[in-house]
């Protein structure tokens, strides 16, 4: 199968899509290791040098939102369903306008009512034996993807630096219908202002992460979808060992 090199969110070619994807480019437009080129945005983990997978956002020859990696596993979306945000993309784009500095993760949660136990084992063996995966240390199904070097592949991370991203989440998840894309971003806000510009209901939290991110969905033109956006707070004693990795390899472990 070989090394996980990429994996590539993929839409449909159409105006629509067009105009999503540039909303995204402008939002990660002061993201330091990304690029975008009106057709394609990549994103290029800056540390270590030569760390794989890069992320990509491109338009495609396919009927509905996909997730490729390079190794050949796809996610795909549901038949049917609605998207449930209430802000549009360029809106939540307006309100964090230079706010957003960096892309912690990118992932998809997979509903456990339409993905049987062996879907789930299938997946993630075919993606622990071409990346650094990592199971998540308080023990839910949230295993991650942590771009690294081929020597780290081989062998384990061992050095813990800031720019480990973005890493990719994959989420059993008991409570969704249909698969949800989810994009972490730090950002220079504090909790107070992130509350200020996302209230109730634009904004939510989860139970346990409310000191860490505010949670906004958004809608989008794509059925059977859910896209949302996890606004982490501003770190002001940083790097903290989530930055650096540190916690999910030295307390989850390597799922191999």
């Amino acid at each position: 199968m070989g090394r996980l090199t990429s994996i590539a969110f993929r839409l449909p070619a159409t105006p629509e899509s067009c105009a999503w994807l540039g909303e995204l480019g402008g939002l990660l437009a002061d993201v330091p290791y990304g690029e975008f080129t009106g057709d394609r945005l990549t994103l290029t983990p800056p540390a270590p040098a030569g760390a794989l997978p890069v992320t990509e956002f491109s338009l495609a020859d396919v009927r509905t939102p996909e997730i490729a990696l390079s190794t050949g596993v796809t996610f795909g979306v549901s038949s049917s369903g609605a998207s449930a945000g209430l802000l549009e993309l360029a809106d939540v784009r307006r309100r964090l306008a230079g706010h957003v500095r960096r892309v912690d993760h990118t992932g998809v949660n997979l509903p456990r009512s339409t993905t049987s136990p062996a879907q789930w084992e299938h997946l993630l063996g075919a993606i622990t034996s071409a990346a650094t995966t990592y199971r998540y240390p308080t023990g839910e199904d949230w295993p991650f993807v942590l771009p690294s070097t081929e020597a780290e592949l081989a062998s384990d991370i061992r050095a813990f630096v800031v720019g480990r991203e973005p890493r990719f989440e994959l989420v059993y998840d008991e409570w969704r219908t249909q698969p949800e894309w989810q994009f972490a971003l730090f950002t220079d806000l504090t909790r107070a202002e992130l509350e200020t510009l996302f209230p109730e209901p634009f904004g939510t939290t989860f139970p346990g992460l409310e000191t860490i991110f505010r949670v906004v969905a958004i809608r989008h033109p794509w059925p059977g979808l859910g896209i949302r956006f996890d606004l982490c707070y501003r770190v002001d004693d940083g790097p903290t060992d989530w930055e650096t990795g540190e916690w999910l390899v030295t307390e989850g472990g390597r799922i191999r």
